[in-house]
């Protein structure tokens, strides 16, 4: 979606459309946290990169 039709939604489309980017985050950012280190190698990321993603809040980006 465009950023500018975005700020044309209903507030409540816009929550719902937030709260599920928020739990996207988290989702991906678990399983992160679980790659083996040949698999961060191979996407270019440390471990301590990778627990640092995986440590920061859902509704952060």
């Amino acid at each position: 979606m465009k950023p500018d039709a975005e700020h044309r939604l209903p507030i409540l489309v816009r929550g719902w459309l937030a709260l599920r980017a928020a739990l996207r985050r988290r989702r991906q950012r678990q399983q992160l946290a679980v790659l083996s280190d040949p698999m961060l190698k191979d996407i270019g990321l440390s471990r301590s990169e990778a627990l640092e993603e995986a440590r920061k809040p859902c509704w952060r980006r």
